[in-house]
C-alpha cells in the first residue's frame, strides 16, 4: 500500500507573482513522476518550492518524511563542490544520514561507507573514486549527483533534469539504476525533464504545465 509521502494543498509558486497556482495533489511512496512543461513555465521553481527552498506565495507543502535527510535534491547545477573528490562529495549524501552530533571529519560509520561505495560502483564511475570532481566530464558530474542522493537514501527525490548531458546508453544504465532504487527502498521520484519520450518512459505520473496550472495527464 503506497505511503504518503508529501502533499500540496492550494500551493502556489513563483517570486513576484505565481507562476503555477492552486496545486492540490500527494507525492506517494513507490512511484516516479515526471514534470513536463515548455522553458520558464515554472518546473523548476516548483520543484525548488517541494524542497523547502522557496517559500510557497500560497498554500502549503507538508512533507511527511523526516527532515533530517527525508528529502534529497538533485539540482540542475548540480551543487557539487569541485575542488573534493568523488568519493567526498557522495559521501556528502551520507552524512544527512548520521546524527547532527556525529562530527563532520569524523570517519562515517561502516554501514553508510558500504552505501558510498555502492552507490558509486552502481554509477560506473569507481575509476574516479579519488578523483577531483572540477576534472570530470558534465555527463560523469551528473553521475557523481545522482551517487550523492542515493547514498543519502532519502525518502523523497527532487531531481531537476539530472539525466542532462548523458548519451542515450547513459541514460538508459541511469534510469534503470534510480528506478530500481525506488522500488526496492519505496521512496519517490519527481523528475524534471524536457524530453517528453524519456520521461513517459519511466514516470507512473505525468504532471504537465499549462498556462499556470498543473494537471495530471496519462503517461
Amino acid at each position: 500500500m503506497p505511503k504518503e509521502l508529501a502533499k500540496l494543498d492550494h500551493l502556489a509558486v513563483g517570486y513576484d507573482k505565481p507562476l503555477i497556482d492552486d496545486v492540490s495533489t500527494s507525492i506517494n511512496s513507490g512511484e516516479i513522476i515526471a514534470i513536463l512543461g515548455p522553458s520558464g513555465i515554472g518546473k523548476t521553481t516548483l520543484i525548488r518550492t517541494i524542497a523547502g527552498l522557496i517559500a510557497p506565495l500560497e498554500g502549503s507543502v507538508e512533507r511527511l518524511v523526516p527532515k533530517r535527510g527525508g528529502v534529497g535534491y538533485i539540482p540542475q547545477r548540480l551543487g557539487l563542490v569541485r575542488h573534493m573528490s568523488v568519493k567526498a562529495n557522495v559521501e556528502l549524501g551520507a552524512r544527512c544520514r548520521t546524527s547532527i552530533w556525529h562530527p563532520a571529519i569524523a570517519p562515517l560509520p561502516r554501514q553508510l561507507r558500504k552505501d558510498v561505495e555502492e552507490a558509486i560502483e552502481k554509477l560506473g564511475i569507481l575509476e574516479h573514486l579519488n578523483d577531483p570532481v572540477r576534472i570530470l566530464s558534465g555527463g560523469q558530474q551528473r553521475r557523481v549527483a545522482t551517487a550523492r542522493a542515493m547514498a543519502q537514501k532519502p525518502q523523497i527525490i527532487l531531481a531537476d533534469e539530472f539525466l542532462g548531458e548523458l548519451d542515450d546508453d547513459n541514460i538508459e544504465i541511469v534510469l534503470h539504476i534510480v528506478k530500481e532504487m525506488v522500488r526496492e527502498q519505496g521512496c519517490a521520484l519527481v523528475m524534471v525533464e524536457h524530453h517528453e519520450e524519456v520521461a513517459r518512459s519511466i514516470a507512473d505520473r505525468i504532471w504537465l504545465i499549462e498556462e499556470g496550472k498543473l494537471k495530471e495527464v496519462e503517461p
